[in-house]
């Protein structure tokens, strides 16, 4: 496994107290907070790269470090176990594949703090008193996604696919398809959506999160059936779909977790993003490390929302002027309307 861990060592000014060395508060040795991170690598653009964002503004009240599972073989067992051989004070798993091991090594290992992004922290249904679950309401900024995604289609077929077939995965597809619902039934048309179909929670899904030809293959059989959006909901596979949008000039893209738009690599893929839906990873994560530092962590999980900010559409950026100023104003009233509760995601 590749392992990228890196350690770091506080020096400390002392001074002398009834003829000890007492280290001043101000100097106390900083919590070690480790991040094990999924395949992919630091800078996928996704859930690695926003959690290493969010850990690094702790970075002045705690010492940072990550491993990263190897894309080939990854070994989560051994990830985890690396990182409490190196005794942090909190560890941060990151992706749903790595949920299983931190569950594991929080119950063994109860005097550290432990931290699950796309997880509940629960193990075998039951919460751990060391164990703190970072989750998020993605279905909400998805339902957004989906009705702006209705309101833009010209061929009344818009679509999604995942990487793989997992709670984190499904619950954008879930609110993507609840959005184009909602749309059609607020403006009585029939915008349908390929790749998912909540009614018997069965879709299109590439199997993994790393096989970008697959991803690009899927997503020329939307548009060969009409699908004029699409929304992949596979980390940075997103990219392959940009790129085949950026070529074919038949369909935009709607990203998921960051801001597609800044991270995309070409002006081709910019050019094809209609919008992302954000996911506050690294605000979830900066969340867990502050209530390390401040002594209040506890296994009370983290939830983000539209109305806290773990959750928010990104922007139109290049394709603002082709988005009708009325449905803006829609999605903007929407989303006041899910976050007062008026309009339920389902």
């Amino acid at each position: 496994m590749k392992k990228s861990l890196k350690l770091f060592t506080v020096v400390a000014s002392v001074a002398m107290v009834a003829g000890v060395a007492v280290a001043p508060a101000s100097f106390a040795a900083k919590p070690k907070v480790c991040l094990a991170l999924d395949t992919g690598g630091i800078d996928d653009h996704s859930f690695n790269a926003s959690a290493w964002a969010g850990a690094q503004t702790q970075k002045s009240v705690a010492d940072v470090s990550y491993v990263v599972a190897d894309a080939a073989n990854p070994d989560y067992a051994g990830e985890v176990k690396s990182l409490v051989t190196a005794k942090c004070d909190l560890i941060v798993g990151v992706g749903f594949m790595l949920g299983g091991e931190i569950g594991k090594a929080a119950v063994a290992n109860p005097t550290i703090k432990f931290a699950m992004v796309d997880d509940p922290g629960l193990v075998d249904n039951k919460p751990v008193a060391n164990l703190k679950g970072l989750t998020f309401k993605s279905d909400e900024t998805a339902f957004l996604a989906g009705y702006l995604a209705a309101g833009y289609s010209k061929t009344g077929k818009v679509a999604t696919y995942g990487g793989i077939a997992i709670p984190p995965v499904t619950i954008f597809m879930v609110g993507y398809q609840a959005g184009v619902n909602y749309y059609n039934k607020v403006k009585g048309t029939h915008v349908a959506v390929l790749g998912w179909d909540s009614a018997t929670k069965t879709g299109t899904f590439v199997g993994s999160f790393n096989d970008s030809v697959k991803a690009g293959q899927i997503s020329k059989n939307f548009e060969q059936q009409g699908a004029d959006v699409i929304f992949p909901v596979a980390g940075g596979l997103e990219y392959a779909t940009a790129a085949n949008s950026a070529t074919s000039k038949k369909s935009v893209v709607i990203g998921v977790d960051s801001d597609m738009y800044l991270s995309a690599t070409t002006a081709g893929q910019r050019l094809v993003v209609l919008n992302s839906t954000l996911k506050g990873v690294g605000a979830s994560v900066k969340d867990a490390i502050s209530s390390v530092v401040k002594g209040t962590f506890s296994n009370v999980a983290y939830v983000g929302t539209l109305k806290n900010g773990g959750g928010a559409l990104a922007g139109y950026h290049s394709l603002g002027r082709k988005v009708p100023t009325a449905l803006q104003k829609e999605i903007v009233a929407l989303q006041k309307a899910v976050i007062a509760g008026t309009v339920k995601v389902s």
